[in-house]
C-alpha cells in the first residue's frame, strides 16, 4: 500500500515539498498558453513557439547544471531553484496588473522556469535516493506519482474556476506562492546532508557535462527506456498547445471546461500509481513496464476527433483517463528502476541529462507541430502525433536478460 509506514522524516518533508509545488503548478495548468490566447490573442503558431522556445532555451541553460549540482549539497540547490521559480513566476502577475505584460516576458519566464525545473528535478532525485532504501524506491516514487495525479485531477478544474471568478493571473500567483512553501518544507528535512567528495567540490571538468548521457547510453536497458520515454513525452506534449487552441478557440469551450476535461481524468493516474507496487510484486518489473508502456501509446489518436459540446468533454475524459492510468503505473516503476541502476555520484548528472533531452525533444516537436498545424490544421497534426505514438512500444525493452554488469550497477534481473 502507498499509505502506511513512513519512509522516514526526511522523505516525508521531501514529499510535502513536492506536493505543495505540484499542486501549485497544477492549479496554474497551461497558465502561459491561456494568457497568450485569452489576454495577448496570440495565434496557434505563437502559442506553440512559447512552449517550444521556453523548453529548448531552458534545456540549453541547464546543460552545465547537472555536474554543478552533482558536486554540491542537494537541499540548498533545491531551495535556490524554488526561490528562482518564485521570483520569475510572480513577475507575470505584477506585469499584468501594471498593464505591461508582453509575449516576450512570457518567453523569458518560461526559459527561467524550464532551467530551474530541470535543476530542481535532478537535485530532488539525488536527494530521494539518499533518503530512501533501495527496496522502498517503488513505494516512494509511487507516492510521488500518486500526488502528481491527485494534483492534476484537482488543480486544473480549480484553476479554471478561479480564472473565471478572479481573472487570468490568479493561478500564476498561487503557483508562485507554492514555490515558497516548497522551499520551507525542504528546510525542514533535517539531518546532516553528506558533503560531496573532495574531488567533487572542485571545479568540474568539461567531461562532466556529458557524463550523464555517457552513463545512460552505456546501459543496455536505460538506453532503450531513455529513447522510449523521451519520444513518448515529446509526442504527447507537442500537441498540448494545439489542444488548447482546438478546445478554447475552435470548439468554444470555457477555461473551466478545458481544465475539467484534462484534470478530472487524472484520477486514473492516482489509481495507476497505487496499483504499481502490487503489480510489480505480482508480475515483475519488466512485465509491468512492457504492458503499461505499450498501453499508454493507444489513446492519444482519439483526441483528433473531439466534437462540440458535452460529447467532446466525455471523449476527452475517457481518452485521458486511459492514458494517465497507464502512465501512472509506468512512471513509478520506471523511476525506481532508473534510480536503482545509477551510481550515487552520477545521479544528478544522469537525471539532468535525461530531463534536458526530454525538454529539448518536447521543444523541437512542439515547434514542429505548431508549424504542421498551420499547414494541415490542428486536428490533422494531433492525429499524426497519435499515430506515431502507437509505434513507440517498438522502442521498449522486449525480453529479459541477465543483470547489467556495468560499474556500480546492482545484480538484478533486467529487461531488454
Amino acid at each position: 500500500m502507498l499509505a502506511g509506514r513512513s519512509l522516514g522524516r526526511g522523505y516525508d518533508w521531501l514529499w510535502t515539498a513536492f506536493a505543495v509545488s505540484t499542486f501549485g503548478t497544477s492549479i496554474a495548468f497551461d497558465a502561459f498558453p491561456l494568457l497568450a490566447i485569452l489576454v495577448l490573442h496570440a495565434p496557434p503558431e505563437a502559442v506553440s513557439a512559447l512552449a517550444a522556445v521556453g523548453l529548448l532555451a531552458g534545456a540549453a541553460v541547464a546543460v552545465p547544471l547537472g555536474p554543478w549540482i552533482e558536486f554540491r549539497r542537494k537541499r540548498p540547490v533545491m531551495i535556490a531553484m524554488d526561490l528562482i521559480r518564485f521570483a520569475a513566476t510572480i513577475s507575470v502577475p505584477i506585469a499584468f496588473v501594471l498593464g505591461q505584460l508582453t509575449f516576450a516576458q512570457l518567453v523569458v519566464v518560461a526559459v527561467i522556469m524550464a532551467a530551474a525545473d530541470i535543476a530542481f528535478r535532478a537535485a530532488s532525485g539525488a536527494c530521494l535516493k539518499a533518503l530512501v532504501k533501495p527496496d522502498d524506491l517503488v513505494i516512494a516514487n509511487g507516492r510521488l506519482e500518486s500526488t502528481t495525479w491527485t494534483a492534476i485531477a484537482i488543480g486544473p478544474p480549480l484553476g479554471g474556476a478561479a480564472i473565471g471568478l478572479l481573472g487570468p493571473v490568479v493561478t500564476v500567483i498561487a503557483n508562485a506562492l507554492s514555490f515558497l512553501l516548497s522551499a520551507l518544507a525542504i528546510r525542514r528535512i533535517g539531518g546532516n546532508e553528506p558533503a560531496p567528495a573532495q574531488r567533487q567540490v572542485q571545479a568540474f571538468r568539461a567531461a562532466d557535462l556529458i557524463e550523464g548521457w555517457r552513463t545512460i547510453l552505456a546501459h543496455p536497458v536505460l538506453r532503450l527506456l531513455f529513447v522510449n520515454t523521451v519520444v513518448v513525452n515529446g509526442l504527447i506534449m507537442a500537441t498540448a498547445p494545439l489542444l488548447a487552441v482546438l478546445m478554447l478557440r475552435d470548439l468554444g469551450f470555457a477555461p473551466w471546461q478545458y481544465g475539467l476535461a484534462f484534470g478530472a481524468p487524472c484520477i486514473g493516474g492516482l489509481i495507476g500509481a497505487r496499483l504499481a507496487p502490487s503489480l510489480t510484486a505480482r508480475f515483475g518489473q519488466h512485465n509491468v513496464l512492457l504492458a503499461a508502456g505499450t498501453l499508454r501509446a493507444c489513446w492519444s489518436l482519439g483526441l483528433a476527433f473531439i466534437p462540440h459540446g458535452a460529447a467532446g468533454i466525455a471523449l476527452v475524459f475517457a481518452l485521458q483517463f486511459g492514458l494517465v492510468t497507464c502512465i501512472g503505473i509506468f512512471n513509478p516503476v520506471f523511476a525506481a528502476y532508473r534510480l536503482a541502476q545509477i551510481e550515487m555520484e552520477r545521479t544528478a548528472r544522469v537525471l539532468s541529462a535525461w530531463t534536458i533531452t526530454s525538454s529539448a525533444t518536447i521543444a523541437v516537436l512542439t515547434a514542429l507541430w505548431g508549424v504542421l498545424a498551420g499547414l494541415v490544421g490542428v486536428r490533422a497534426a494531433v492525429a499524426l502525433s497519435g499515430l506515431l505514438l502507437m509505434m513507440t512500444p517498438l522502442l521498449l525493452p522486449r525480453r529479459v536478460l541477465r543483470a547489467w554488469e556495468g560499474p556500480g550497477s546492482p545484480r538484478v534481473e533486467v529487461p531488454r
